[in-house]
């Protein structure tokens, strides 16, 4: 066998191949193989030219599977449309580049770094953090930056198409008229019972309606788990705390509130020695131990003659306002105590808290509570924390795992991956539980830290895959859909016959409700369906009302279009519409590109 193809080597054939070969890895890299001898496999499609890869589809599925937003089921569907929209970008790009379109390395960098996403905790733009962040959702550096040029690049095409279309002043006005339109009209409500509908669906029916809707009765996979819960909150309720210690705790938490302050100055330096100053200063002291009011006192020594006249007040202060040693003598006093003198800047200051910024002692009372047990369990929560990651990754179940920690075992019922509720509905829980560690190996979960209280771990007990449910076993919801169905047809069929009687001016037992001068906005007790209904029949004529007739959520309405009328003005609705119109001009033209760019481009698709 060897030997055979050592032979076929030498034949003039075989060389001409390899030359092929070799020429075009040279010149093309590997890549050209694929167009000497057939497409690439890694090829998705063919833009024009140029190649979708099945990684890069694959890379946007998988960034927007991580997101959660699409259940596992609907990644064939996804992978469609994401290479939908990676051909119409590669298209836009292309006509972006033939027009001209660019953008400098500067611009790029400049953009990349006031990217907020890429700063660290003081505001600068942060390397590691662009790298690692970049890391997460697939993207090396430099395709990162290919990826935003041409982004920035499809954005001007599309910005510079929107700017381009306007609206005509004569359809500005003609919106501005149907917008503040208003119509009078009378309606009547059809339901199947007041219109003695009966409707009684037979099992042709019925299999019928399953066999077109069987999307309305597929039941997604599903698991049932056990959990355990470690809660630090709930260890702290056992714990008794005296009122002493809320109190003491209480006083230490507002230490550095905010709090209004009143001082009396005694200077020295030129006109007194400091031990004179200290002998006023200890005359003042006498005099507020003796019941004389703080502002009278200051207005008799103080040497600040402005705050004097105010009873000594400095208002509210913060900590650093005034120094550390006012701050160390003002944020040790309580509401209502006077400090001993201190000296600062050649003064002796006698100082007065009078109020501080802080909520009441029975406000904080619980939450006092609460802080103080949890900081008391907080060493045997870290301990039990530390129990639940070793014994629950050794277990093979997870009783023995909560009998050893003292914790009870929670059982769900079928939940499946977007529809867990209470704990089991918070970020990361479901994501485990369909982990394959977890679904397929029949492993514990890891421990889940749901917030700084709180740790679970879980375990898949049952699985059943995603199913299409038989109908015996939706008979009951198929049922009712079919009844709802053809109880709806059997109701226009009826507003049809009606109508053609009211038109025939024919008499009905029709009770109409009136509703005049409707605008589009209703703003009335009208349903909107049937606003909505009204406002889309044609002008009636002089003497005839015009009849028509929607479907509601409780059956179907009779409309009797009675009037048309002009309505008032109004600037800010005007304007809001007129520029809705310019926004759906915009896009329109934006669309047209792309459908153009679509019906033109050599595309052809691997998928």
């Amino acid at each position: 066998m060897l030997q055979s193809i050592r032979d076929g080597a030498k034949s003039w054939a075989a060389k001409i191949i390899i030359g092929v070969m070799v020429a075009a890895m040279a010149l093309f890299g590997v890549e050209s193989l694929f167009s000497v001898f057939g497409e690439d496999p890694d090829q998705a499609a063919k833009v024009n030219g140029e190649t979708i890869t099945r990684q890069q589809v694959g890379l946007e599925v998988q960034r927007t599977m991580r997101s959660g937003q699409v259940p596992p089921e609907q990644e064939k569907a996804l992978r469609e449309d994401m290479l939908d929209q990676l051909i119409t970008q590669k298209l836009l790009t292309q006509y972006a580049e033939d027009g001209g379109f660019k953008i400098s390395d500067e611009q790029l960098d400049q953009l990349i770094v006031s990217l907020e996403e890429f700063h660290d905790q003081e505001g600068s733009f942060s390397p590691e953090l662009f790298r690692n962040r970049l890391s997460r959702v697939g993207y090396t550096p430099l395709a990162f930056r290919n990826e935003l040029r041409a982004d920035i690049m499809r954005r001007q095409l599309q910005q510079g198409l929107a700017l381009s279309e306007f609206t005509p002043e004569a359809e500005r006005e003609r919106l501005a008229a149907l917008q503040r339109q208003t119509r009078t009209f009378r309606y009547a409500q059809l339901t199947a019972e007041n219109a003695g509908i009966e409707v009684s669906p037979d099992a042709d029916d019925m299999q019928a309606y399953y066999k077109a809707h069987t999307e309305l009765f597929r039941r997604p996979e599903q698991v049932k788990l056990h959990y355990v819960v470690l809660d630090r909150q709930a260890m702290a309720e056992s714990v008794a705390i005296s009122d002493d210690e809320l109190r003491q705790a209480w006083r230490e938490q507002t230490d550095d509130a905010s709090r209004r302050v009143a001082h009396i100055m005694i200077g020295y330096g030129n006109e007194r020695s400091r031990e004179q100053a200290r002998a006023v200063a200890e005359q003042a002291l006498d005099d507020l131990k003796a019941g004389k009011s703080f502002a009278d006192t200051a207005a008799r020594y103080s040497d600040d003659t402005a705050s004097a006249e105010n009873g000594g007040n400095l208002g509210e202060i913060s900590r650093g306002f005034f120094g550390e040693s006012f701050d160390e003598a003002a944020f040790s006093l309580s509401e209502g105590e006077v400090s001993a003198p201190v000296a600062m800047d050649d003064a002796l200051h006698i100082i007065k808290v009078t109020d501080i910024d802080r909520p009441s002692f029975d406000e904080q009372r619980d939450k006092l509570r609460q802080m103080l047990a949890a900081r008391q369990v907080d060493e045997a929560f870290n301990e039990r924390a530390q129990q639940l990651i070793d014994e629950s990754f050794a277990a093979d179940d997870l009783q023995s795992v909560a009998d050893d920690i003292g914790l009870r075992v929670q059982r769900s019922g079928w939940v499946s991956r977007n529809a867990g509720q209470g704990v089991l509905s918070e970020p990361g829980v479901m994501d485990k539980a369909f982990s394959e560690d977890v679904l397929e190996d029949g492993y514990n979960s890891d421990v889940i830290e749901l917030d700084k209280d709180r740790r679970l771990v879980l375990r898949v007990v049952e699985h059943r895959d995603a199913t299409t449910l038989p109908l015996a076993e939706v008979r009951d919801e198929v049922k009712r859909r079919v009844v709802a169905q053809q109880q709806q047809a059997a109701l226009a069929r009826r507003a049809a016959t009606l109508i053609d009687r009211l038109k025939a001016g024919k008499p009905t037992d029709l009770a109409w409700q009136q509703a005049n001068s409707v605008s589009r906005q209703a703003g009335s007790a009208v349903p909107s369906d049937i606003v909505n209904a009204a406002f889309r029949l044609p002008k009636p004529g002089d003497d005839q009302a015009g009849y028509g007739r929607v479907a509601t959520s409780d059956g179907v309405a009779i409309i009797a279009l009675e009037r048309v009328s002009a309505g008032e003005p109004d600037a800010e609705i005007e304007a809001f519409v007129a520029q809705m119109a310019e926004r759906l001009r915009s896009q329109a033209a934006v669309q047209g590109l792309i459908d153009y760019l679509h019906q033109q481009g050599a595309i052809k698709s691997n998928f």
